[in-house]
């Protein structure tokens, strides 16, 4: 009995100091182990503007204090590490360094998420193989380089993979068909190279695939058409090369198919009518040929059809007059079509996207029953005559037109422009008239590019009001006359500027240098007199500019970059000098005399 309490006493003991140990457990709930692997990814990153690691500083990461990471309070393991910029956020918004091998020591880590860091280098840890606990792994928009490891291949609880928008190279590992979990696949905007592994074809819960934006070449395998769950397909932008395969169109869940940017061949199947789900189809830039298939008339949900760049022939079937009725983009551009009008089903729907340059439509410009859904409309390359002034009358909601390289003759003065347009192109026609109502105080503040270069316009350059936002303005190759307004600084946003081919005269306004945006500027072929002025040294992001075939004289601002484009860009005028070209003359006697 003695012998009893004693043990039972012992057992109180015993308690009595596992108790507080207990207690400090749960304390100290980061354990040591994750802390420090945390710690050898922080000493890795060199530059941290997005002020995410500076909350990194303690011993317990588990606390809700350091920023993107997550734990298991049962167990003080980190289970998710999440560090994401926002996809809008800008350049001056980065993380800069490489990705530490420690953090392969997170075993019981589920979500990785080191994304939009842009700066963050080097190669992919082969020691991630060891997070077998990884659902999700997505190390997209860095720039990271080298190959993939092959060593993900044994992470075989990802369901989510992505390494997008990085600098990876080498082939995609054949071992990536040992996902058998995997639902979203996303290896675009890389290097990658070689064929599409076989052993994707083991990929059987396989939801979204992207590889677009690579070098991947081969064919389209036909094995694709056994993955039943893909809803997202996106090859585009590869060198793939052959047929597209008929087994793409046992899909049925597929929504979002792009092979566009390859070089594939043949017909489009007419099977793909067994798509009812897809939304977007783009088969564009590729060598395909042969009529559209009649059967795309039948998807009912289909609302982007882009065929565009292809050698694709008439006739356009009947059928799709009744058809696709979500139907709300379209590009048939650059095909071998000689359609003549533009075809009543796509005049006669509320569409927001018609594409149709270069398919030989010509007489008037189309009239669109419902124009107030239009909100890019392209119809250069064309033959198109008649005028303008009305075309864009009730086109409310138009933001970019296209018209350009056509035979229409009319008044630039009388066109107006819908009030949201921000891109307007009209070059090579037959415009004649001013451009004072175009660029006017009453020019839409959206209007950030236009382009009537290769027209008979003539009058002069219009003063230009503050609070515009051109940042494209080309009008080159017209019959403008009078001289370059001083108010031209009050495009402050510019960054392209051509008036060659012009009738100009007087000299170039010291305001121009207050453009300090331009990249682009060509002044040449006009009657500009007087010198350059080094008011223009003030355009650093300068990268083009020409000044050949005025009456320009004096020295060239003796700065970069003026002074090291090519001597070409100076020719034919009366009396340049200084480098590019060749001294000017009381520079050499200055030199001379000292």
């Amino acid at each position: 009995m003695h012998f009893l309490m004693l043990v039972f006493k012992i057992l109180l003991i015993l308690t009595f100091f596992q108790e507080p140990q207990k207690v400090a457990s749960v304390e100290q709930i980061c354990a040591e182990g994750d802390r420090l692997a945390l710690v050898g990814f922080k000493s890795k990153i060199v530059k941290d503007t997005t002020d995410f690691l500076s909350s990194w500083t303690g011993k317990d990461c588990c606390s809700g204090g350091w920023e993107g990471v997550e734990c298991d309070l049962a167990t003080g393991r980190v289970k998710r590490l999440v560090l994401q910029t926002p996809s809008e956020s800008d350049n001056s918004v980065y993380m800069k360094g490489t990705l530490s091998p420690t953090l392969g020591d997170l075993h019981f880590m589920e979500t990785l998420i080191i994304s939009g860091m842009k700066h963050i280098g080097g190669g992919i840890p082969e020691s991630l193989k060891n997070l077998t606990t990884l659902k999700q792994l997505i190390l997209d928009g860095n720039s990271l380089q080298g190959y993939i490891p092959s060593g993900l291949g044994h992470l075989s609880s990802l369901q989510t993979l992505s390494l997008s928008g990085n600098h990876l190279s080498g082939q995609i590992p054949s071992i990536f068909g040992n996902f058998k979990n995997l639902q979203q696949l996303s290896l675009a905007g890389n290097l990658l190279r070689g064929a599409i592994p076989i052993g994707f074809k083991n990929l059987v819960d396989l939801e979204s695939l992207d590889l677009s934006h690579n070098l991947v070449s081969g064919v389209v395998p036909d094995f694709f058409g056994q993955l039943q769950n893909l809803t997202y397909l996106d090859l585009s932008s590869n060198q793939l090369s052959g047929e597209v395969p008929i087994s793409l169109c046992n899909l049925l869940k597929l929504s979002f198919l792009s092979l566009d940017h390859n070089r594939l061949t043949g017909r489009i199947p007419s099977q793909i009518g067994r798509l009812k789900a897809l939304t977007a189809l783009s088969l564009s830039s590729n060598k395909l040929t042969g009529q559209i298939p009649e059967s795309i008339a039948g998807l009912p949900n289909l609302w982007n059809l882009s065929l565009s760049r292809n050698g694709l022939l008439d006739p356009l079937s009947i059928a799709f007059s009744k058809g696709l009725p979500s139907l709300l983009s379209i590009d048939l551009s650059y095909n071998s079509f000689n359609l003549g009008t533009v075809p009543e089903w796509i005049r006669n729907r509320e569409l927001s996207d018609v594409n149709l340059a270069g398919c030989k439509l010509r007489g008037t410009l189309p009239n669109f029953t419902q124009p107030d859904s239009l909100n890019s409309i392209d119809l250069s390359d064309n033959a198109f005559t008649g005028g303008l002034s009305s075309f864009f009358a009730r086109m409310s909601s138009l933001q970019k037109a296209k018209i350009s390289n056509n035979q229409i003759k009319s008044d630039a003065a009388g066109i107006k422009l819908p009030d949201g347009i921000s891109s307007l192109d009209l070059h090579s026609n037959r415009l004649f008239g001013s451009l004072s109502r175009m660029l006017s105080n009453k020019t839409s503040k959206f209007l950030e590019a236009i382009d009537v270069s290769n027209n008979q316009l003539s009058g002069n350059i219009p003063e230009f009001v503050s609070g515009l936002n051109l940042k494209v303005l080309n009008i080159g190759s017209n019959k403008i006359a009078g001289q370059i307004p001083t108010s031209i600084s009050n495009l402050d946003k510019l960054e392209r500027l051509d008036i060659s081919r012009n009738q100009i005269t007087g000299t170039i306004p010291t305001s121009l240098g207050s453009v300090v945006k331009l990249h682009w500027l060509d002044l040449s072929i006009n009657r500009l007199s007087g010198k350059i002025p080094d008011s223009l040294l003030g355009i650093e992001a300068l990268k083009h500019a020409n000044f050949r075939a005025n009456r320009l004289c004096g020295e060239i601002p003796q700065g970069r970059p003026y002074n090291i484009f090519p001597a070409a860009a100076y020719a034919h005028n009366l009396c340049l000098c200084g480098k590019p070209l060749p001294t000017c003359k009381g520079k050499k006697q200055e030199k001379l005399g000292q």
